[in-house]
């Protein structure tokens, strides 16, 4: 398994491509300096009526798919 960090700021106007399917994938550079590309879907837990705004932890599994993605609370 491998563990990337990253940071994703979305307005609640920007998530609504990806909540209307006209946009699949999300694509974030990681603190690690990692490109990252994973379904939009894995975040929809965490947006809000301001959109998605915080720092996560993604997993992958050794083929690079994705097993979570969880938010990282101060």
């Amino acid at each position: 398994m491998t563990r990337y960090t990253f940071s994703l700021q979305l307005s609640a106007d920007e998530y609504q491509s990806y909540y209307r399917g006209t946009a699949h994938n999300i694509i974030v550079m990681s603190h690690q300096g990692v490109s990252l590309q994973f379904p939009a879907s894995a975040v929809r837990s965490f947006v809000t009526i301001n959109g998605i705004h915080g720092d996560f932890i993604i997993t992958m599994n050794d083929d690079n798919k994705l097993l979570s993605v969880e938010e990282i609370v101060n």
